[in-house]
Parts: structure tokens; sequence; C-alpha cells
């Protein structure tokens, strides 16, 4: 049997990639779901690390790769997903007023149109070249600045420098949450807000996630499943406290689970 940490794996990265297309179940838990490629437990810590460090970069690139190319119809394509989640973002934000607003994962603008009217300064991240594009174009008041930024990485922001962190449809896409929930905690201003959305779990479950359709072809995202407990333990363990969660339907979700799951913490 094969171990992929071992030295004809590393200088063969092809082998590596093979394993990665037989590997369809890929990971459940702790473990490695699929065929066996290891020696024996010696090696399972080293074959686990390299396994999942080069898949989830592999997964990251697609992510990236797929959202730049969604850009040029995200705006105009049915998404019952994205339109609920406008709807619950303004609904929930109206009326109050933020000196300094951080939104992760804008996207297209479709929010951060919403949030230049409440926010003093807001600051808008995404990772993919086509959406910002689309943002800039859409948003071009005095109080937005917009940045290249890979999430799952260290944030180019001050500690304690915002009181709204806002994150939409974005972290099915981040298979670490206490990275995420770790930078939020450390940019927010003391007792400041942390909203988000997310697909609701239960459709995940069923097998829903992002997707769009490019020349009659559906495409499919890839994603992580959080459960509700994830994300509320993420929150508490940097200092984050729940506020409130809510579940959300779109009017075409008549007796089905619930399409939208929303969460409000503050920083402690």
């Amino acid at each position: 049997m094969l171990d992929i940490s071992s030295p004809f794996c590393i200088i063969n990265p092809l082998i590596v990639d093979l394993l990665y297309s037989f590997d369809v179940g890929l990971i459940e838990g702790n473990y490695i779901m699929g065929p066996q490629f290891c020696w024996g437990p010696f090696f399972m810590r080293a074959r686990k690390k390299i396994y999942l460090g080069r898949y989830f970069q592999k997964a990251a690139m697609n992510i990236q790769n797929a959202y730049n190319e969604w850009s040029g119809i995200y705006d105009t394509n049915e998404n019952l997903t994205r339109d609920l989640d406008q709807k619950v973002t303004r609904e929930t934000l109206a009326g109050q007023h933020f000196e300094s607003i951080l939104e992760l994962g804008c996207g297209t603008g479709k929010n951060t149109l919403f949030l230049v009217e409440f926010g003093k300064n807001v600051h808008a991240l995404d990772f993919s070249v086509g959406m910002v594009e689309k943002a800039k174009e859409k948003v071009k008041t005095g109080n937005i600045r917009f940045s290249m930024v890979d999430l799952t990485k260290g944030w180019p922001c001050e500690d304690r420098s915002y009181d709204l962190v806002v994150c939409n449809l974005v972290l099915e896409h981040i298979e670490d949450l206490n990275h995420i929930f770790s930078e939020t905690a450390r940019t927010l201003l003391p007792h400041g807000t942390f909203f988000f959305n997310e697909l609701h779990p239960f459709k995940q479950y069923k097998g829903t996630k992002a997707r769009f359709e490019r020349g009659g072809e559906n495409i499919e995202l890839d994603v992580f499943v959080h459960h509700i407990s994830d994300y509320i333990n993420a929150a508490a363990e940097n200092g984050l406290k729940l506020v409130r969660l809510n579940e959300y339907w779109h009017e075409a979700d008549e007796n089905k689970p619930p399409r939208l799951i929303s969460f409000i913490f503050e920083k402690r």
C-alpha cells in the first residue's frame, strides 16, 4: 500500500492528484474516507497533514475560480438564497448606524450598497477579482474601501477597529471557522457586533450547495458543512456571545426546511 507522505509521492505530485480523484468521500470527522493508501499508523499524521493541506489549497482555488466565473451573472441568475439573504440583512440592520463596518466576502456588492447607507466607513473584503470589480462598478460612494483578501489568511485590519462585522453566504466555503471568529474578535471593538447569514445546515444535509449554470451545465462549488453548534462553539471560544439566532424561509419554501440561518454575536 502507498503512503502519500512518502518521498515517492512528494516527488511525484501527480500521484497525490490521482488520490484526490479516487477519494470522493474525502473527510468525515478525523478520518480520511475512501481507499486506504497508508503503510501503517506510523505515517498517519504526516499523511493526513499533507493530504488535507493540498486538498484544502486545491478547494480554495476551485472556489476562487468559480466565483470569478460566476461574477458576470451572479446578480441576474435565479438565486432564492441570495435574494432571501439580501432581504434578511436589510430588515435586520435597518435603522441602525455604525461608525466603521467590515464586510467579509462582499461579492458583487449586493449588500455593500446597503451598508454604505448606514455606515460612516465601510471596508469590503473579497478574494475574487471578478466579484470585486462588479462591486466597484456598483458602489462608488466616498465611504467605501475594497481590498482583495483571502479570508483564510490574516486580514489587513487593525485591532479593535470596527463596531460591525458582516458576513453573508461565505462560511460554507471556509473549513476553519475558528480562524474567522478569531479574526472577527480581534478586529471588533468591545461590544461590537458580528452579524452573518449562511445557508442553513439542514439544507446542506440534503445536498444543497452553492451552484450556478454555465452553458446549460450546473457548476457546484466546494463547500464545507458546519453544524449550528460549530458556529456557536467557535464564537464562544473567541469571546463572542450569542445575542440572536433566527431561521428563515423563502416564500417558495413551503413545507421545506429553513433556507437561511442568521446569527448575531457581540464581543464581550
